[in-house]
């Protein structure tokens, strides 16, 4: 039985929890590291895992360490656990945004390394995560951790790392956009004269059977774009509004700004000790 153990005991830590719980996982194989006593005392209770104050105590006999802690936190641990890990040698899975492997080699050594970026509909189960991995994670790692995103949703893995600010942007901040446009969407029909109640509920819904459609399907966005589109129906019309308004150049120029955001954040790193 793998033992794991998270640092950081936040919603991201606590959705992983449930998932791999959910596989078969038992409590008594997870530890949580937790400065906060009220957030210790609701995850024991609500998983009936381990919880610790101090990170050397959830780490100690981990053999995968999770660290679920924002990216300005992550150099103020590694003092705090190198020699642990160094003692049992553990995979570390981050799933800190924009925190690079080079700088995860730097604060906690020579260590099998995975970097990982999930997103916030992972707390239902319907995530969507990037990952890449180090030249010291072996094939069995791999898909150990593997195993571990896939409790949350889907999971796909990215060989060359610089491409995980571009995850970050896409899937990671991707939700975020999404509601934006439901925002959009639901004003847009109360501005026309619909309750704010019956706009919000047929824009959610029309946006998770779309969803749906596009996963379960599998086909190819475009195509079934067409298919909703009659020449010079209603749809037509609005698609051409969107056009006509530049929204694939809005939408690629917000993609970008989100990746150079996630490449800034790690040069802010670079000097951290």
């Amino acid at each position: 039985m793998t033992r794991i153990a998270f640092i950081g005991g936040g919603n991201m830590a606590r959705s992983l929890i449930g998932g791999l719980l959910k596989t078969g996982l038992s409590a008594s194989a997870i530890s949580v590291a937790e400065p906060r006593a009220d957030a210790r005392q609701e995850l024991g209770r609500e998983f009936g895992v381990a919880c610790y104050p101090e990170n050397r105590l959830a780490a100690a006999d981990a053999e995968v360490l999770l660290l679920a802690v924002k990216p300005q936190i992550m150099p103020a641990i590694h003092m705090e656990l190198r020699d642990t890990l160094q003692r049992n040698r553990p995979m570390l899975i981050s799933i800190a945004a924009g925190v690079r492997i080079d700088q995860l080699e730097r604060w906690f050594g020579a260590m099998p390394i995975v970097r990982c970026m999930p997103n916030t509909p992972a707390l239902i189960g319907a995530g969507a995560t990037g990952l890449c991995a180090n030249h010291r994670v072996s094939p069995p790692q791999r898909a150990q951790a593997q195993r571990i995103l896939d409790a949350v949703g889907l999971t796909r893995w990215i060989d060359d790392e610089s491409l995980m600010d571009t995850v970050t942007a896409l899937s990671g901040s991707g939700p975020a956009y999404f509601f934006a446009l439901v925002e959009a969407l639901e004003d847009a029909a109360v501005a026309q004269g619909m309750s704010r109640d019956s706009a919000r509920a047929l824009a959610a819904q029309t946006c998770l059977g779309a969803g749906r459609m596009l996963v379960e399907s599998g086909e190819d966005p475009g195509e079934l774009r067409k298919r909703v589109t009659s020449p010079n129906g209603t749809t037509q019309a609005a698609l051409e509004s969107f056009q006509a308004d530049g929204l694939q150049r809005i939408v690629s120029r917000a993609v970008a700004a989100a990746t150079r955001r996630g490449e800034d954040l790690a040069a802010s790193l670079d000097d951290a000790t």
